[in-house]
């Protein structure tokens, strides 16, 4: 049986066939990865893949439900995709010492009536098959077809920890106005956009919800250096309400409710709590925006804080060339996304031709990096008129 008490678990690879924009890409993972691509080239569709895995174990998930939630089959489907129509996820869970402690591979493909159903489901275990499904079983139960093992707690036992694994992921893109809207939180949860953030907070032992909050205002001083204090609280409708006093000319400063808070305060508030709240892979869309180009340069060494102290997983998609120039990343943590007649491509930045000569010849990452990715024609842009 596979552990990961040897080391914290993580992606270790990941293989998708005629998934959303990619008809075929494979890349190794390492503990941080920095998706860099022009817009369309399916960065957030490359994320989905992990969070379509966390949705098949998830509450309220499971494999039909995962596949709805993304418009069937035919729209999660590459529209590059030619002879094998179906649609593949192949990962690999493990650790530093251990890549390989768990594989992972479902084959998606629909019937007649549109609906989805398994090709394939296999689970490996430290290089021994602990669990395989094919179509060659529907003759026996055709109804084994519509389920994965792994969303099954009476079926998973022996691969329990990979399901819990997959439950263990977190994805945020956190919209400021859900945010300033604490009505629209109510019956949400593990909203991706932040529509739950409030009771995420709120559902915190207090104690744990407190700690937090002082250290993410000693985050906050860099980029909000006004802000003293940071409180959760409860109105008379029960509706939660996140506080931050701020310091002034008067004695006790001021107090603005989330309503009154920045893009940018939301959005690092967001960040912080998400990177503090929970202990698996954490995804993130474009951690940049509305934060300033100071603030920026400093996200990958509180990402590497982080994983110091939490030991999890960080992927995420970017386009700023000032996170990008932090020198503590490596040319095996950038993924380079390239779109093209066949689908996207996807490579390491390491693959680059001199990338590491160029790199210490003086050039920065971003002047290695975005140049590969940037959309040709863009100057066009220029030149609209209208009608």
């Amino acid at each position: 049986m596979a552990s990961g008490s040897n080391g914290k678990l993580r992606f270790t690879r990941i293989r998708i066939e005629n998934w959303r924009n990619f008809s075929r890409a494979e890349v190794e993972l390492r503990h941080r990865a920095f998706l860099v691509g022009p817009n369309a080239s399916g960065k957030s569709n490359f994320l989905d893949a992990f969070r379509f895995l966390r949705d098949l174990v998830s509450v309220g998930g499971g494999f039909q439900e995962a596949v709805r939630r993304r418009g069937g089959v035919s729209s999660m489907r590459c529209l590059a995709a030619r002879r094998n129509p179906d649609v593949v996820l192949d990962v690999s869970v493990g650790s530093y010492s251990q890549p390989a402690l768990w594989e992972y591979r479902i084959t998606i493909r629909q019937d007649n009536q549109r609906r989805p159903f398994l090709g394939q489901e296999r689970v490996i275990s430290e290089g021994q098959s602990v669990f395989e499904y094919t179509t060659d079983a529907t003759r026996k139960d055709p109804a084994l077809s519509f389920q994965t093992a792994i969303e099954q707690l009476h079926v998973s036992q022996n691969f329990r920890e990979l399901a819990e694994f997959f439950a263990s992921v977190r994805y945020l893109h956190l919209v400021p106005q859900l945010v300033r809207e604490p009505d629209r939180s109510v019956g949400r949860r593990n909203d991706p956009f932040g529509g739950d953030f409030l009771e995420q907070v709120g559902a915190t032992q207090e104690r744990v919800r407190n700690a937090r909050l002082r250290s993410m205002v000693d985050a906050l001083r860099v980029a909000v250096p006004q802000l003293s204090e940071l409180v959760f609280e409860r109105d008379e409708r029960s509706t939660p309400r996140l506080k931050g006093r701020y310091e002034h000319w008067r004695p006790q400063g001021a107090w603005q409710d989330q309503d009154q808070l920045s893009d940018g305060t939301l959005r690092l508030l967001g960040l912080l709590w998400a990177a503090l709240d929970g202990s698996g892979p954490l995804l993130l869309e474009e951690p940049e925006l509305s934060l300033h180009p100071e603030v920026v340069r400093h996200l990958p060494q509180l990402f590497a804080r982080i994983q110091r102290k939490r030991g999890r997983q960080i992927l995420l998609s970017t386009h700023s060339p000032d996170l990008l120039s932090d020198e503590g990343i490596g040319l095996d943590e950038v993924i380079l996304l390239r779109p093209g007649k066949e689908g996207t491509e996807v490579e390491l930045a390491e693959k680059i031709a001199d990338a590491q000569a160029l790199l210490e010849g003086g050039s920065t990452l971003a002047e290695l990096v975005l140049p590969q990715t940037r959309p040709s024609g863009a100057e066009q842009l220029a030149l609209f008129e209208g009608p």
